[in-house]
């Protein structure tokens, strides 16, 4: 996985591009908001403080979405297969990962993990591995993310198939992700879809998000899981 996204450096943005993509939203400032967003609500109903937590980002690659919301956290840490998607955050406190299937951090070590849109890049087999050893460095009571592409909404596989980084992508369900969980010995507590109304119309809909998020038809899903 590694030597597949070092390839893509210094041309990733460009290659993320299609014209639905573009039409829901030019770049990427508006996809990793609506993460945060999420993210930082979803962590308020759980009653976690991230004013004194420490969040790592396993597959953080360049960096948007912790630099995003680094100033809601105590310490924002990430790493990633690819030192090259890697190389130019030096504002980040960010390390190779050299085993796709091991975080290279302590035990107990973090408050809060995200995988944003990795767990499609992982061999299933190894799913087990490496949920496992995110559970590992998570604090008792610490909280796992993961945010994936749907593949039940047709847009999305339509996306993925004309997309040159995600060539060999094997997109994963919300109720998948949610197994990986339980066998790691994760509690689910959410499962929330969204990526429903595009950029140009999300401050007048942004209700139909929130009406939405229990419906699986959004471009995107979060399935949130607390270590017992």
């Amino acid at each position: 996985m590694s030597a597949e996204f070092d390839r893509f450096v210094g041309e990733y943005d460009e290659l993320l591009k299609d014209p639905v993509r573009e039409y829901f939203a030019p770049g990427s400032t508006f996809f990793v908001t609506r993460k945060l967003e999420l993210l930082l609500e979803t962590l308020g109903r759980l009653g976690l403080d991230t004013r004194k937590a420490t969040w790592l980002d396993v597959g953080c690659g360049q960096g948007h979405l912790l630099r995003a919301g680094r100033s809601h956290f105590a310490r924002v840490v990430g790493c990633d297969v690819s030192a090259g998607m890697m190389r130019d955050i030096a504002d980040l406190d960010v390390v190779a990962q050299t085993d796709p299937h091991r975080v290279p951090f302590d035990d107990q070590s973090v408050d809060l993990v995200t995988t944003v849109c990795i767990y499609h890049h992982v061999d299933r087999p190894a799913w087990p591995r490496l949920t496992a050893d995110i559970r590992r460095v998570l604090r008792p009571g610490g909280v796992f993310v993961m945010i994936e592409h749907n593949p039940i909404n047709p847009v999305v596989q339509l996306i993925i198939r004309r997309t040159p980084v995600d060539e060999h992508a094997h997109l994963l369900t919300a109720a998948a992700a949610r197994r990986a969980m339980r066998d790691a010995e994760f509690d689910v507590r959410a499962t929330r879809y969204f990526l429903y109304v595009p950029e140009h119309l999300y401050r007048w809909g942004r209700f139909v998000e929130r009406a939405l998020e229990a419906v699986p038809m959004g471009g995107q899903y979060m399935v949130v899981g607390l270590k017992r």
